[in-house]
């Protein structure tokens, strides 16, 4: 994007945002009206022009009432609109509309004075732009636009307005208060929290959600999580509808009843469990089919997803070529026996060159979306995610809530951090963690590959040690993730990474200081955890290469823990 448009852009929101701190661009006074037509495109394109008939109405998505416009740039051209508003001379209006898709810009020009503009990057779903314009002394009408960006994606638009003093033109009717939301429905529970769904209601740009009578959040669209909530207890909700005209009366109530804690994904692990990676590619490990995974591993990570065209989606490959002519139908029949067999079977993301990359609603909404489409085709029971180049704690959290919305309680979602990752709960990827702790499964931090790093007494450990391991995973111990959630991440073999591998007898004893404060080497936690997960592996593969020593003795050992 040009520089200078995009500087444009935001010095003309920042200037908004001050005037709107100072009173100078509030609310519409009593006198105002909208001198805006058909802003809600109800009529078509009716008083609208756009360039190179780049403009159609839709009936989905909208905003508010039963249309919205939808542009799409394309070659040269960036889908504008444009619509002639009459208006007063020395005047000052509030121009505002709601868009959502690729980028979008609003503005004006014409004013006489100076002509202003606003815009958005790609949005996943309907954001409101305002800005303020004043007239000349002889101007009696301006042009009002839309438009998106060169080669970019589509943009929709949606409830165009210009209040301000009536400018003769006859513009849309004032609004009035929208009506009460009706099919309000419990959609999806976690033990911390209840998604709800409701119907649209014409005329409304928003909508509150009340629990036990008192208002939680705010949405603008038609459904709304909320969070926070203590496991094994019933909330009422109700929910109205807004906009600038007032608020509806409060919708019938909705009892959501939130699920028992579990501590986390995965009620139908065993307590404690094994995770290894598979390889979906041939390095020199032994290769593998997922029927030959050793039996003690209890959730087999497929390593990895192909990150796509599209930001934030993910796709599967299967290297049938280099795994000896491995079918998909064989992949997906494997997976069924694993599972059959009392496995989980998940889907990493990333690994050392993972480019996936989720930092925004878009790119999160295509992240949830792209997985579940795996997890249906093939069959996987979650996800994995070992982006080690770092993530953005907002919206991974965002798409992991949306794919747990969509998957349901069964979802299983594993982490694999690396030590620097979880030095402090600050860290992206700790937050992340945190965040969704009510649909954790495990963090598996990977004590490989990795420099020397603080424990949680402050004390600075190598790796290669059982201090290194405990007084690491005393961090997250301490740090808010239930013992559950943490298990230990080691190399199978001295092949499998380029440092830090430690025998099978080093990673037992590091597990029993931890659950039993047993064989622990000079670091001592100040209390055991007995429910600590297990343990994980790269790789499954180069387990297989050594005969399966790690698992044979890792398994054994996790399992035996009590």
């Amino acid at each position: 994007m040009p520089a200078r448009r995009w500087a444009v852009g935001l010095a003309t929101a920042v200037t908004a945002s001050v005037l709107s701190l100072t009173g100078l661009a509030g609310q519409a006074q009593a006198a105002d009206v909208n001198n805006a037509r058909n802003g809600g495109y109800e009529s078509g394109l009716s008083n609208w022009t756009c360039s190179a008939g780049s403009g159609t109405t839709v009936s989905s998505p909208v905003h508010g009432g039963s249309a919205a416009l939808k542009a799409t740039p394309a070659g040269q051209d960036n889908a504008q609109c444009t619509q002639s508003v009459a208006v007063k001379p020395n005047s000052t209006y509030t121009l505002s509309a709601w868009v959502q898709g690729g980028y979008s810009y609003l503005g004006v020009t014409g004013t006489g004075t100076t002509d202003v503009s606003t815009w958005t990057p790609d949005s996943a779903s309907w954001k409101q732009l305002s800005t303020t314009f004043t007239t000349g002394g002889s101007t009696t009408s301006v042009t009002v636009y839309t438009h998106g960006w060169y080669a970019q994606a589509a943009y929709y638009a949606d409830d165009l307005s210009v209040f301000g003093p009536d400018g003769g033109g006859g513009g849309d009717p004032a609004p009035t208060v929208p009506a009460t939301p009706a099919g309000l429905a419990v959609s999806s529970t976690t033990s911390s929290s209840v998604s709800l769904t409701w119907n649209t209601v014409s005329g409304a740009t928003g909508y509150n959600v009340y629990r036990s009578g008192t208002k939680v959040t705010a949405v603008t669209g038609t459904s709304a999580t909320v969070t926070g909530l203590t496991a094994s207890t019933s909330y009422p909700f109700q929910v109205t509808a807004t906009n600038s005209a007032g608020e509806s009366a409060r919708s019938a109530t909705v009892t959501g009843t939130t699920n028992a804690s579990s501590g986390g994904g995965g009620t139908t692990l065993p307590k404690h469990a094994v995770t290894g990676y598979w390889q979906n590619f041939n390095n020199g490990a032994t290769v593998q089919k997922i029927s030959a995974v050793q039996s003690q591993y209890d959730i087999i990570a497929v390593a990895f997803a192909d990150a796509t065209g599209t930001p934030g989606a993910v796709s599967f490959n299967l290297d049938s070529a280099g795994l000896g002519g491995y079918t998909v139908d064989q992949f997906k029949a494997d997976i069924k026996a694993k599972q059959a067999a009392g496995k989980k079977v998940v889907i990493s993301i990333g690994g050392q060159n993972g480019t996936v990359s989720i930092n925004d609603p878009t790119s999160a909404a295509n992240f949830a979306n792209s997985v579940y489409s795996l997890m249906q085709t093939y069959g996987f029971d979650g996800v994995d995610i070992d982006l080690e180049n770092g993530l953005n704690a907002t919206y991974m959290t965002q798409a992991l809530r949306s794919l747990a919305s969509k998957a349901g309680s069964s979802l299983i979602i594993t982490m694999a951090p690396q030590t620097i990752d979880m030095q402090s709960t600050s860290n992206a990827y700790f937050q992340t963690a945190l965040n969704i702790k009510d649909i954790l499964t495990v963090v598996n931090m990977q004590y490989y590959n990795s420099g020397s790093m603080l424990g949680c007494d402050g004390k600075v450990y190598s790796q290669g040690s059982v201090d290194f391991l405990t007084a690491l995973a005393c961090i997250q111990l301490q740090g808010g993730l239930a013992p559950s959630q943490v298990g230990l991440g080691l190399p199978a073999s001295t092949s499998g990474a380029g440092s830090g591998y430690v025998s099978p007898t080093v990673v037992n004893n590091a597990l029993d200081c931890l659950a039993k404060g047993t064989n622990c080497g000079s670091f001592k936690p100040s209390k055991t955890y007995p429910d600590l997960r297990g343990a994980m592996t790269w790789s499954t593969n180069w387990d297989a290469s050594a005969g399966n020593a790690w698992s044979n003795s890792v398994g054994a050992h996790v399992h035996g823990l009590g």
